[in-house]
């Protein structure tokens, strides 16, 4: 196996990577890859994307790499077991691994050391190479799923890999990544799905319901705006957690009808709140806790209002960590979230004052 970032005569040896899918996630690899200095080569079965890969500098070149120190197999989740064994066999000195969002049925088809079965938890609602982003990875949370051969080597490379394009690396055993996955990702899609489709139901019969639809609603059906093709695959080859998270929200949601049947006022409030708190604390992408703070800023709905406070605060040298936009149910204003250091806080308060923002904070995980 090839060394990763070796040394040779006081000079860092070219480092060649082979990504083979050229979709939103596997253009983004490649481009993140190119910003840190690796020759990318794609593949595809569209030939007409990997030359749009080129094209925009996702890759260098369209092909095959036999000097491919890593490859990346970013396929749909049926087709990464014929895939990676393929990439296996054609690149006998390289490390393999993959970006599909399930695991266990991967990791037990492709029973090689050198294959390392990889989940990035990144992504955006853009669809295909042009979406690509080559700091999509920065500070989002990359697992890793070693089967029981995996070769420790192999595994290391791959980390060091990943961990160069900004990504934190959690290592989880793939059965247990599914069930994950299954609660914090494939279950809201299709819930969100599901409550959009209710919602434009609805909005045949009584035509204004879509243009009533408030924040809260908005943010919470923004990811059913997602690319509908993988899912088939997602729901098939996960299709034991799933099932077991959409018997859990069905069993909650009758919970929740009992309470609201009942006016059962303490109880919807302690429902709430609970739910509320671990809102709250739920960790953004991965910064230290210790030295930042979010800030609360309600802006009003106007063209310029985001860029007039990110421009501030750019100006003033103060880096936003994080940033997430809250939409209130009125639908003219909303709040804007940053985690900045906690050092420019004050400075920050004052600025934001003196331009008519109102600003609250907190301590991240606080």
């Amino acid at each position: 196996m090839v060394a990763f970032g070796a040394v040779a005569d006081g000079e860092h040896t070219p480092k060649f990577a082979q990504v083979i899918g050229a979709g939103l996630i596997g253009g983004s690899i490649g481009a993140g890859l190119r910003a840190g200095g690796w020759h990318v080569t794609m593949s595809d079965v569209d030939e007409a994307r990997t030359a749009r890969a080129v094209e925009i500098g996702s890759a260098d070149r369209a092909g095959s790499d036999a000097n491919a120190e890593i490859v990346f197999v970013a396929v749909p989740p049926s087709s990464v077991p014929d895939v990676a064994l393929d990439a296996l066999e054609a690149h006998p000195a390289s490390v393999v691994t993959d970006v599909a969002s399930v695991k266990r049925v991967i990791v037990e088809k492709v029973a090689c050391a050198r294959f390392v079965g990889g989940h990035p938890m990144a992504g955006s609602e853009q669809e295909g190479v042009d979406g690509s982003d080559a700091g999509m990875f920065a500070g989002a949370t990359w697992v890793l799923t070693p089967g029981p051969g995996t070769d420790p080597v192999a595994f290391a490379a791959v980390r060091a890999v990943i961990g160069s394009l900004g990504a934190s690396v959690v290592e989880l055993d793939p059965w247990r990544h599914d069930q994950l996955v299954a609660m914090v990702s494939h279950v809201p899609h299709l819930t969100a799905a599901t409550l959009m489709n209710l919602a434009a139901v609805s909005a045949d019969e009584h035509s204004t319901l879509l243009r009533l639809a408030a924040g809260g609603f908005r943010d919470m059906t923004r990811i059913a705006a997602g690319g509908s093709a993988i899912w088939p695959d997602i729901c098939a080859e996960n299709q034991e957690a799933i099932l077991e998270v959409i018997d859990r929200l069905r069993n909650s949601l009758g919970v929740v009808r009992d309470l609201v049947a009942d006016g059962d006022r303490s109880g919807l409030v302690e429902m709430l709140e609970t739910a509320r708190e671990a809102r709250v604390n739920l960790p953004g992408r991965v910064v230290q806790s210790e030295t930042l703070v979010e800030i609360r800023v309600v802006v009003s709905d106007r063209p310029g209002v985001l860029a007039e406070v990110t421009t501030l605060l750019g100006e003033m040298g103060v880096n936003i960590w994080d940033l997430e936009i809250a939409h209130s149910a009125e639908g003219d204003r909303g709040v804007l979230v940053m985690v900045i250091d906690s050092l420019t806080l004050d400075s920050v308060r004052r600025a934001l004052a003196l331009r008519g923002f109102q600003c609250s904070y907190r301590q991240v995980g606080s």
